[in-house]
């Protein structure tokens, strides 16, 4: 094979050389050949070598890394930094030849460093990733067909399929997240041992079903992989709360799309999208299922979207996602459904309300509220579409007039004690509320502290019977 090229190719050689200097070869492994074959960019390198992780240190420090650190050296892993000519790090990492023999019930292997690079590719999870290149000549060594399975575009399990899934468990996830990846097949041998043994994904830690997630969410086939890990029961663990969009009907007939392949839809409308609004679109419907009635032959999911943004809570917490995509998701869910009920009898004051309640979210609203519209019916559709063109247009206008997300009360809590004489307290909201509602509504400059202070006694005499304060 022709030897991959990366932007830190001297570095590789002069490592490659190093390790030769001390009777070691280097081999790529993994991902980086898989997508070498593919014709794919590589974004990271994987290296595997008969050296122990004390030599590969020993060896590591004779290029000059910008760093050396453990990965995992009880597992034989070993990383670096290296800068590519444009200042970019490229970390690699060195993995010593192992054995595993995997304990029952449990994700902690018994690691023994091997001496033998066959040995290790057929320990490895799928054939696609089992194979290997010498960094010296680029001879390939393939001992599972996964060439073969490249070019076939699908992913079979390295050896027994259920004991490679028992051994780590994660392995179900990530076979559906290559499919999503790399649009490859499941071999029907493979798929059945995903079914069988999807139950173990319940042994694996949230955090690493969690980034398995993420990257069926960021990939080109997002829906599809969703589709897969559901249809093939990993959602039962991973994310229980998918499974009754399965067959919840959006209509009483029950003879159009259910509420998952309305989601699936929506993900697949999705223009672009970061990893939280590709999280709000899976889950802004999650809510549905346990708020569907039907009355009169019409069906409701009234709430839907505080049951949905509850539920997403959950779920995003119990995946231990980061604080801030959780409250961003949230918000989405709670404010899915506004801007597509938006009418051009709004008043200016309403916008304005709106936009300000869904700062800093307003353009991810937007685009969910673009995606949200799934109807096999084009007239439908392109009513949609205009009545989000026409809100977003219209907070174009008002935004261009004034900062709508940073209008304040033209006097604040500190000048509101001292007009009244009183100490800090609840009293306070409300009034400021009150005066933000007059700005807002065109009422009340933001600027105009008389009028906000003579505003404020009238407001609170009517509330209190404070008199002049």
């Amino acid at each position: 094979m022709d030897l991959p090229r990366t932007p830190i190719q001297g570095h590789l050689e002069a490592l490659t050389a190093a390790f030769a200097a001390q009777g070691h070869r280097l081999y790529l492994v993994g991902g980086p050949v898989r997508d070498h074959i593919l014709g794919r960019a590589i974004h990271d390198v994987d290296l595997t070598t008969a050296a122990t992780p004390d030599e590969i240190r020993r060896v590591a420090s004779k290029v000059n890394p910008s760093s050396v650190y453990d990965v995992g050296a009880r597992f034989g892993t070993i990383g670096m930094i290296f800068h590519d000519p444009d200042g970019q790090p490229w970390p690699v990492e060195v993995t010593t030849f192992r054995t595993e023999q995997y304990l029952d019930g449990t994700r902690k292997p018994e690691v023994r460093f091997g001496t033998s690079l066959e040995d290790d590719l057929r320990r490895r999870d799928f054939t696609m990733n089992a194979i290997a290149v010498d960094l010296r000549d680029g001879s390939e060594h393939d001992p599972t067909g996964g060439r073969a399975s490249i070019e076939a575009g699908v992913i079979v399990a390295v050896g027994n399929a259920v004991a490679r899934f028992r051994e780590d468990p994660l392995r179900l996830l990530r076979a559906v997240r290559f499919t999503s990846q790399l649009g490859f097949q499941i071999e029907s041998v493979t798929e059945a041992a995903i079914v069988e043994c999807a139950p173990e994904l319940a042994r694996i830690s949230r955090e690493r079903v969690a980034a398995e997630l993420n990257l069926i969410l960021m990939s080109d086939r997002a829906s599809s992989g969703m589709r897969r890990a559901t249809e093939l029961g990993l959602m039962a663990d991973a994310m229980p709360e998918l499974v009754p969009m399965l067959g919840t009907s959006q209509r009483p007939s029950g003879q159009h799309k259910d509420v998952f392949e309305h989601t699936m839809g929506v993900l697949d409308n999705l223009d672009g999208g970061d990893l939280g609004l590709r999280w709000a679109a899976l889950l802004h419907d999650v809510g549905k299922p346990a708020t569907k009635t039907v009355e009169d032959g019409v069906v409701h999911f009234i709430g839907h979207e505080e049951v949905g943004a509850r539920m997403a809570q959950r779920i995003l917490r119990r995946l231990h996602l980061d604080s801030a995509l959780v409250s961003r998701v949230v918000a989405l869910i709670r404010n899915h459904l506004r801007i597509n009920a938006y009418e051009a009898t709004w008043t200016d004051s309403a916008v304005r309300r709106l936009i300000r309640e869904v700062d800093p979210y307003l353009d991810d609203l937007i685009k969910l509220s673009r995606a949200d519209v799934t109807s096999y019916r084009r007239e439908r559709r392109d009513a949609a579409a205009g009545r989000v063109d026409r809100f977003e247009r219209r907070c174009a206008e008002l935004q261009a007039a004034q900062d709508v997300a940073r209008l304040r009360s033209p006097i604040d809590g500190d000048e509101l004690m001292v007009l009244f004489g009183r100490p800090p307290g609840p009293w306070i909201r409300p009034v400021k509320e009150y005066l933000l509602g007059l700005v807002l509504d065109g009422e009340l400059g933001e600027g105009d502290v008389e009028a906000a202070r003579t505003l404020a006694k009238a407001f609170m005499q009517e509330r209190e019977g404070l008199g002049d304060g």
